[in-house]
């Protein structure tokens, strides 16, 4: 199991978790005209925080994880909840191929920094979007690598530039920044705040 796996059951208890997720759900409903019917897909959805807390103006909802431990807690919830138009998804697009489903909406939230090639992901969200169709990406500011603990192999956030010309080189557009969350953490035995980006742009 890896760490997401034994995580996944008590993933919802940090009230951090769900402020986190409902404060991106805010930002991205006030950047976007969304209106069902929607078709979407949160790519790295983990126990599906942010999802659910979209899921009144979205018509139909693809939860995409890697981890079977957050899948099935997301499978439960999902079940408990009644919501017929959330599905989870077992996909890792670092191994697996692109679905043949498009999406208008694709979201991710603090899921970019652990995939390591950061140019074929934005490419495989541009081709899993339709025409016209929107991508949401929140995560880190770029940092001193302190947010997690040592030997982590990803990314220490991204530099907002850098990320912008990722998109448009993947052929996105209308690319925009804005600060949605700040998450206060003990980092080198004294409290940091990490501040969560929202990047939108769009398929032309």
């Amino acid at each position: 199991m890896n760490n997401f796996d034994e995580e996944a059951r008590n993933w919802d208890a940090n009230p951090l978790r769900v402020a986190r997720a409902n404060a991106v759900a805010a930002a991205i409903r006030a950047r976007l005209p969304l209106a069902p019917p929607v078709r979407a897909l949160e790519y790295g959805s983990g126990t599906g925080l942010l999802s659910f807390a979209l899921r009144p103006w979205l018509s139909h909802i693809t939860l995409a994880d890697s981890s079977p431990g957050m899948l099935a807690v997301l499978a439960e919830k999902v079940a408990a909840a009644g919501a017929t138009n959330m599905h989870p998804l077992p996909l890792d697009l670092t191994t697996d191929p692109t679905p043949a489903e498009r999406f208008q909406l694709i979201y991710t939230l603090m899921t970019l920094h652990h995939i390591a090639d950061t140019d074929k992901i934005l490419r495989d969200f541009h081709t899993l979007l339709e025409p016209g169709g929107w991508m949401c990406i929140a995560d880190l500011d770029h940092e001193d690598g302190s947010f997690h603990e040592p030997g982590f192999d990803g990314h220490a956030g991204f530099d907002r530039g850098a990320l912008a010309e990722k998109a448009a080189q993947a052929g996105l557009t209308n690319i925009t920044f804005s600060t949605v969350f700040h998450m206060p953490k003990v980092a080198a035995r004294r409290k940091k705040d990490f501040p969560l980006f929202l990047m939108t742009a769009r398929k032309p």
